[in-house]
């Protein structure tokens, strides 16, 4: 598998695919994609990321417009990508390796070049970590394209992916609905949250950026909930928000399971892993001051495929916040939102039918899931006998 630490979406996603596939019997290698770039291309990329995050997130969601304009630009990208990585990415795939899955757009493009000059025999996965889908995640020679919901299956399909399918988020098993009311109060006095009032779960990735005291304070003027931040690493908007007395700003959570299951509605700006893990916890979700590019992308598909209202303007926060409170998180509430959107198949299951079957192993059928768009492209060569997954995070 490869990834990349870049926040923590891509990274979530490939562990909780590893997870599952060790968990039916077979070997995973996971990477980071940063490391196989030449020596400190990743730390200039991972860096240079975080920063414009922080200091001038416009830039970021104004390069992903013109790539997404230009697509010659974004083409020029991946291939950049593909020929910087391609020689240490060939390397780290083994010669039992199965099947190679990409949770990260460039690496999926270094994958798409080995697979279509012949440098890579076994077939290339990519598992779109997001919502909505940049035309930098669909990379030429990829074999499939896993996506969250139909929503962004359809985005995909646009963009020129060949053949995408439907599959259901990567979600970890500790993200559940609470079992009850009595869990809830009881999870609240450990983690020292109040139990007397609505909780409002804001978050805003793990590196903590957008206008996440705005968000606070409005929600605190509101009188609807207590706002508890996550700042994640934003040691420093942590400590803003303690001088000021906003809500309960709180650092790197360790246990964010918990944490999810004592929040009455989790508002967030990113549209990433914490929104699929609060909806695993049947916790409503509403997207506000959303973060330019990406943040803004996947507030307008999981407004779309009606996962998560997105909150457009400061008039129309407290109706918002009213309706999702009132829609309730305690014990007893509906199932986790995602579960009603279809996925015939789970994405391990998916990459264990592609990857084959373990050797002397009998397994239970893997039910065909529907593909949406034309079939993958001829041509690309055939796979062995798989026996270990290679997965790029």
């Amino acid at each position: 598998m490869l990834s990349a630490s870049v926040g923590a979406g891509h990274d979530g996603a490939a562990r909780e695919l590893a997870r599952r596939l060790e968990e039916a019997g077979y070997g995973v290698d996971r990477h980071d994609f940063l490391d196989l770039l030449p020596p400190g291309w990743g730390r200039l990329l991972r860096g240079g990321y975080a920063l414009e995050l922080r200091v001038a997130p416009w830039a970021w969601g104004t390069m992903l417009h013109g790539l997404e304009r230009h697509r010659l630009l974004g083409s020029l990208a991946g291939r950049l990508s593909g020929r910087a990585a391609a020689r240490r990415t060939r390397a780290v795939i083994g010669p039992d390796t199965a099947a190679v899955v990409s949770t990260y757009p460039l690496a999926s493009h270094v994958l798409g070049r080995l697979r279509r000059e012949g440098g890579l025999a076994v077939p290339a996965v990519t598992f779109l970590t997001d919502m909505s889908v940049h035309p930098l995640w669909v990379a030429d020679g990829i074999d499939l394209h896993l996506a969250l919901h139909p929503v962004a299956a359809a985005q995909a399909v646009r963009h020129g992916a060949a053949d995408v399918r439907a599959c259901g988020p990567l979600v970890g098993p500790g993200f559940r609905p609470s079992s009850s009311a009595a869990e809830r109060r009881q999870e609240r006095i450990r983690l020292g949250l109040p139990t007397d009032r609505p909780l409002a779960l804001i978050t805003a990735g793990s590196w903590g950026v957008g206008e996440v005291e705005q968000t606070a304070r409005e929600i605190a003027a509101s009188g609807l909930a207590v706002p508890v931040t996550v700042c994640g690493h934003n040691t420093g908007l942590r400590q803003r928000l303690l001088d000021s007395a906003t809500g309960i700003p709180l650092g790197w959570v360790d246990d964010m399971p918990a944490l999810l299951r004592t929040a009455d509605v989790v508002v967030q700006n990113a549209g990433g892993l914490t929104s699929l893990e609060a909806m695993a916890s049947g916790v409503p979700v509403v997207s506000y001051r959303c973060l330019p590019g990406h943040g803004v992308t996947n507030a307008a598909a999981l407004d779309e495929a009606g996962l998560a209202v997105w909150i457009r303007d400061h008039a129309a926060l407290a109706p918002a916040l009213r309706a999702a409170l009132a829609s309730g998180s305690t014990a007893g509430a509906p199932a986790p939102v995602f579960d009603r959107a279809p996925a015939p198949c789970p994405p391990d299951r998916v990459v264990a039918e592609l990857a084959g079957p373990l050797p002397a192993a009998t397994t239970e059928a893997v039910p065909a899931v529907p593909r949406i768009g034309p079939p993958r492209q001829p041509g690309l060569p055939s796979r062995p006998e798989p026996a270990v997954l290679e997965v790029v995070s």
